[in-house]
């Protein structure tokens, strides 16, 4: 009988159990230790000193349903996250991380759970209103680093739209929208729902969107045979409904 097999049968509560009781209380290729960077509400931030949001909610749902347990999360950096799971320092990268050609050199994702555009993202209490990338010109423009809001601003940039001098990158994205509070860049590229969530909070409101058409999945190791069962769980996860209630929770 098979993993997946083997949970319907006797449950994940009970096939937990008895792993448990096997390895002596958990661990090894039964946790999953989930990594992410936090500042990039509503996917994951810190809440009275409690990280929280759809990932992490949905990563946890996802690994708990898969069979295994949630190992302490970790919050580092953005670009330290993949080094970090390729030195099996974290088994699973839930970041609001978009799916590339780049990425997939170095690590495997799960299959898609989330579709997201970039959106250009101003002071609201400022007279710049830009319609279009062609706008940007002249403009002081900042995304966070390793992003694919920064891929479209180096875009920007090989097109000489934007000045490489008057391109500002932040660690993370809450560093980013207080110096556009701030009046110190005058743009940010950042993802749809997250620019809305600042939006809803802050005198900042969203530009334009930048069609993107990117999604965004949970980076695994390449030889970790477990993405499978992850897989298998978000399928149910959605299948069930617990994904809509998800989404109504932190997205509406």
């Amino acid at each position: 009988m098979d993993r997946r097999a083997y949970l319907k049968t006797v449950g994940v509560g009970g096939a937990s159990a008895a792993l448990a009781g096997c390895l002596g209380g958990g661990g090894g290729d039964e946790t999953i230790v989930p990594g992410t960077n936090s500042g990039f509400a509503p996917f994951e931030f810190t809440r009275d000193g409690e990280l929280v949001g759809f990932d992490i909610d949905l990563a946890e749902e996802a690994i708990t349903r898969a069979g295994y347990e949630v190992g302490d999360w970790t919050d580092i950096d953005f670009d330290s996250l993949i080094p970090s799971l390729n030195e099996g320092n974290i088994d699973l990268i839930a970041a609001g991380m978009t799916i590339n050609d780049q990425r997939q050199q170095q690590i495997a994702f799960t299959d898609p759970y989330y579709e997201s555009n970039q959106s250009v993202l101003v002071n609201s209490e400022n007279d710049f209103s830009p319609e279009s990338v062609e706008d940007l010109e002249g403009a002081r423009v900042g995304a966070q680093g390793g992003t694919t809001g920064e891929a479209e601003v180096e875009a920007l940039i090989e097109e000489g739209i934007v000045s490489g001098d008057d391109y500002r990158q932040y660690d993370n994205y809450t560093l980013a929208a207080q110096d556009l509070e701030n009046g110190n860049v005058d743009a940010i590229v950042i993802d749809v729902p997250v620019a809305r969530n600042f939006a809803g909070s802050r005198p900042v409101e969203v530009a334009f969107v930048i069609e993107t058409g990117e999604v965004f999945g949970f980076g695994m190791r390449d030889d970790d045979d477990r993405i499978s069962d992850i897989n298998d769980a978000l399928a149910e996860i959605e299948e069930d409904g617990t994904y809509d209630e998800l989404v109504a929770e932190w997205f509406e």
